[in-house]
């Protein structure tokens, strides 16, 4: 898992552009430096997980990561989506986004922080709750990116815009951002950058693909 946290950070790190700067190998011990609370964060989101349009505690957890590096946060935007601005001088302004909702399942990996939670599901029945499709890395990614970028703020220019969406796997949640009008809330991005981990791909290795946004 570590190996999965550090490449993604450094991953959008690098689509950043500065990649040639003196500041790519100050991150990286940064992020070595940084390891154990993300490591912290990552499992207790993955022992706290939440069900599409229920993540009200997981919004919170962002928003707070967000607001003590300094972002300006604009919560609730489309059920619990959220959007962190963090204003860097004149220059593109880069939108990075990650998703917070987990699947109505029951964990069965005998991990010391598996999942024991519970849910009620949109039916009203109870259900267990699992980050079975990898959110609980992808907040992680996107809080160590965040902290990254803010750390190294003297090495760029610009805006940066962080959203979490909810309701990913239900494909309600970038809809409900919309209608809820996010890019009259936020600075228009130039760049829009999404993750998702992939079982495919080995540890280290980035799959990308350009889409409108």
């Amino acid at each position: 898992m570590r190996k999965f946290i550090l490449s993604g950070v450094l991953t959008l790190f690098l689509l950043e552009g500065i990649a040639q700067s003196p500041g790519l190998r100050s991150a990286d011990n940064f992020l070595r430096d940084h390891y154990p609370s993300l490591d912290k964060l990552y499992k207790h989101l993955h022992q706290n997980p939440e069900l599409s349009l229920q993540e009200e505690k997981t919004s919170a957890t962002i928003a707070s990561e967000l607001e003590g590096l300094g972002f300006e946060v604009i919560r609730n935007i489309g059920a619990y989506g959220l959007a962190g601005i963090y204003k860097n001088g004149k220059g593109p302004t880069v939108l990075i986004r990650t998703d917070m909702d987990a699947l109505p399942l029951e964990e069965k990996t005998g991990l010391p922080y598996a999942s024991k939670a519970k849910a009620i599901n949109a039916a009203g029945n109870e259900t267990h709750v699992m980050h079975a499709c990898g959110h609980d890395l992808h907040m992680t990614v996107f809080v160590g990116t965040a902290r990254t970028l803010v750390k190294a703020k003297d090495q760029w220019k610009g805006t940066l815009v962080m959203v979490a969406q909810s309701a990913e796997e239900t494909g309600e949640g970038a809809d409900l951002m919309f209608k809820a009008g996010l890019y009259n809330k936020i600075p228009k991005p130039d760049y829009a950058i999404a993750l998702h981990d992939n079982p495919n791909l080995e540890a280290g290795k980035l799959g990308y693909r350009e889409a409108h946004f």
